[in-house]
């Protein structure tokens, strides 16, 4: 399920935000992307977004910003002694330099005297910054992507509606069917041997092909099935999809089977637009957890 989730925190001059971005995916995959500083976060950040998101490719970006504190500056007396010691000794080399003097800012101008380091970064202490901040990320994110659960749910409930109007149809086009196999069967018989017919044998035989395109059992399978269907879109709150996705398996299933068995076209109709329907309810039910 797509959705979008923004979370910032702050404390003692540390600033943390953290964004999460998801995209439908039959698994679980999540990617976290922490500032260098971070990288022995990564794991607890993984941990954190496991319980709330138990489908789909989740992307979490960290980023840290400091206000102040970020750089230590350090001196190197050592080298900045030498560096004068040398100007002091060339001065006794070359005489017309004796009246210069080895000034503050040109020693402090020469390379490593003066370095400019990153402060070393606490990250245990800034857990609670990244977490509070995680948190109220999943939190945005997780209404987000309920308010398209419940559009995605209301969505699928009208497909089944129009799933079970197909079945009804189907039931309603087989009714009478043994009557209608045998008077075809007698027809063609009739055409091919004139009156020289054996009734027990024709009847013999429109029943075992009455039999054949008998599809009472599937249509009371597939009426289950979207019972339970429905059952899991009004269920609580533990994550669906899966359940969704044999459901929909076990409802093409179903159809297919009476797509085998259709010995009238009116049957063979509605079987193609009970695939449809279906079609359409498996796009839309990869988008759920």
């Amino acid at each position: 399920m797509t959705g979008y989730g923004r979370g910032e925190a702050s404390s003692g001059g540390v600033t943390v935000l953290v964004e999460l971005r998801s995209v439908n995916n039959r698994f679980r995959d999540l990617q976290v992307r922490c500032p260098r500083e971070y990288m022995a976060l990564e794991p607890r950040v993984t941990q954190a977004l496991k319980d709330p998101f138990r489908r789909g490719r989740v992307d979490c970006f960290v980023r840290r910003s400091v206000t102040d504190g970020a750089q230590v500056v350090q001196v190197d007396p050592v080298l900045a002694r030498q560096y004068v010691q040398a100007l002091d000794e060339l001065k006794a080399l070359v005489p017309s330099l004796a009246k210069e003097q080895a000034s503050l800012s040109f020693v402090l101008t020469q390379p490593g005297v003066l370095t400019v380091t990153e402060a070393e970064v606490d990250v245990m202490r800034e857990w609670d910054i990244v977490e509070t901040a995680l948190a109220a990320a999943i939190e945005d994110m997780l209404q987000m992507r309920e308010a398209e659960g419940a559009a995605l749910a209301e969505d699928l409930r009208r497909h089944l509606t129009e799933l079970r109007g197909l079945t009804a149809e189907v039931e309603l086009a087989c009714d009478g069917i043994h009557d209608r196999l045998y008077a075809r069967l007698d027809g063609r018989i009739k055409r091919l041997l004139g009156d020289r017919v054996d009734a027990g044998r024709l009847a013999q035989e429109a029943a075992v092909l009455a039999d054949k395109a008998d599809v009472s059992e599937e249509i009371a399978r597939l009426r289950s099935h979207c019972d339970q269907f429905r059952e899991a879109l009004d269920g609580g709150e533990e994550p669906v999809g899966r359940r969704l996705e044999f459901l929909l398996q076990e409802l093409h299933r179903e159809v297919n089977t009476i797509g085998s068995k259709a010995a009238e076209h009116p049957v063979s109709q509605r079987v193609v637009d009970m695939k449809s329907v279906l079609e359409r309810m498996r796009e839309q039910s990869a988008n759920v957890e």
